[in-house]
């Protein structure tokens, strides 16, 4: 990847709906190289998908939970059984496996309360877990889905 491919990357973090000739004009080549350094950076994995990101409080998604999690069985037959059923709960955005003293972090958008608390009850009854923890956020200050680092 090249100072070009991360101009590129730029633009198409800031908004992917732009035409390939706006960007083809930004970074100053011609549309047909342009075009091929997209599929490139799509064929190898380097841009996943292209979405619309969308405001949760503007769909009645309100409230964001961020879950703790501490797991008394490390086994990999409870993991996949873990991810399975994390895999089947829409309101999980995000899935991690963390290091320290919690063993896995989920962000959670849900409507209001009394959505989380079926959502957590489906949660424990899903696999064992040692030890759940709920943190609710009260203002999203910042959030970005751009890597800076290009």
């Amino acid at each position: 990847m090249d100072a070009m491919d991360r101009k590129i990357l730029r633009l198409l973090q800031e908004d992917s709906t732009l035409s390939l000739a706006e960007i083809a004009r930004e970074v100053a080549l011609s549309q047909t190289p342009c075009w091929k350094r997209i599929q490139r950076l799509e064929a190898t994995g380097v841009i996943e998908r292209r979405v619309a990101i969308l405001s949760p409080e503007a769909i009645g998604l309100g409230l964001t939970v961020f879950v703790s999690i501490e797991s008394g069985d490390h086994s990999q037959e409870w993991l996949s059984r873990f991810s399975q059923a994390i895999a089947g709960m829409p309101e999980v955005m995000e899935f991690y496996r963390m290091a320290g003293d919690v063993d896995y972090m989920l962000r959670v958008v849900v409507p209001e309360i009394a959505a989380y608390d079926g959502f957590y009850k489906r949660l424990i009854a899903a696999v064992p877990l040692k030890n759940v923890t709920s943190r609710f956020a009260m203002e999203r200050i910042k959030a970005t889905t751009a890597y800076r680092t290009l």
